[in-house]
């Protein structure tokens, strides 16, 4: 069972989306209601379960302010937007700009950071965007493991900025943005949840999530390898830590809770279900777009299956986002996620997150 907090239950809920799509048809009767906006592809860590690590993508950019106005201008009613994809967003110049755009057209807004760059300049300008949800991606309690997983020895300076930005919010009785840390469930780091758990409590945060890691079948990259995967793979000592953890957060008020608004037990679970891809909603729900204006089916595509050559749905760039929607590329994708032979990237999505 997970601990909440008055705060994680007002905040919206992103299966909400998903639940009153009817998943039957090729053609979308309705607009995306989440954008997802890869701000920028470029990073300062090399973390070893990132394929941006080990291969350039796409060619290195920011999202120009041109591309984000047009693609968000074309859904004035967008709902809920995801400021990151395979980068850093705080290394935007434009990111307080974008957020306040958003957010006076009443949207619901996130991004993930690696938390390195959290200054006190740069909290106070994130404070003042109205962003809702601050996500640090920190996957190790302690700065060996840190080190190894995310290939920078930035775990202090993050602790430090983390810290700081609690401080003002506390301070000066800020609710937003919702603060969460973050770690990848692995093999290598799930003994570490309940001392995460602690470091979150000491540095101020009130939320923490256990993070899926997603691999390739093949060619396996980094810590993101099969062997690393806890799903359908958890010993009695590994659920032993998420329950130690659990405990630890229930008596230090933290909520608790894995990726995908599931909880963490729940999320080793494998689906009874035949075709389990087939209960994704994101093709009907969801438009994920690079910093170069590639459309995607979704976040995660880019850690399931190497080359968007293989899962490019359109072109911001060249197209509308309602040509892009429902054109040829998106039917098809719809469809095949419908059968038994779905996309590379889809085909059996979730035997490959290890939580």
């Amino acid at each position: 069972m997970t601990t909440t907090t008055k705060a994680a239950a007002t905040r919206i809920d992103p299966r909400r989306y998903h639940e009153a799509v009817k998943a039957d048809a090729v053609v979308a009767e309705k607009g995306p209601v989440c954008l997802y906006l890869e701000t920028t592809n470029r990073c300062n860590l090399l973390c070893t379960t990132c394929p941006r690590t080990y291969e350039e993508l796409e060619p290195p950019a920011d999202m120009s302010w041109a591309l984000f106005t047009s693609i968000v201008d074309q859904v004035p009613n967008i709902s809920r937007v995801v400021l990151h994809g395979v980068g850093e967003p705080m290394m935007v110049k434009d990111l307080p700009r974008m957020i306040r755009y958003l957010k006076d057209r009443g949207a619901y807004v996130l991004f993930n950071t690696n938390g390195t760059l959290l200054t006190a300049k740069k909290g106070r300008e994130l404070v003042d965007t109205g962003l809702d949800e601050l996500r640090v991606s920190l996957d190790a309690a302690d700065a060996k493991t840190f080190l190894a997983v995310r290939g920078k020895d930035f775990f202090n300076r993050i602790l430090k900025n983390v810290r700081a930005f609690t401080d003002m919010q506390a301070r000066e009785k800020l609710t937003t943005p919702t603060v969460s840390l973050w770690l990848t469930g692995m093999k290598e780091t799930i003994a570490q949840l309940p001392d995460f758990v602690a470091v979150a409590h000491d540095i101020g945060v009130r939320e923490v999530h256990l993070q899926r890691l997603v691999f390739f079948d093949e060619g396996a990259i980094g810590k993101a390898r099969p062997d690393q995967a806890l799903f359908e793979h958890l010993s009695q000592e590994e659920a032993g830590y998420i329950a130690a953890a659990e405990s630890q957060a229930k008596a230090l008020g933290i909520f608790f809770n894995a990726s995908g608004a599931s909880e963490p037990g729940t999320s080793l679970k494998k689906s009874t279900d035949k075709n389990p891809w087939a209960l994704c909603r994101r093709p009907w729900t969801v438009m994920y777009f690079t910093a170069n204006g590639r459309a995607l089916p979704c976040c995660i595509a880019p850690f399931s299956q190497k080359g968007y050559e293989n899962y490019t749905l359109g072109d911001a760039t060249q197209t509308t986002l309602t040509q892009i929607w429902n054109g040829p590329a998106y039917q098809a994708f719809r469809a095949a996620i419908q059968s038994d032979n779905p996309a590379k990237a889809c085909n059996s999505c979730g035997l490959r997150w290890s939580l």
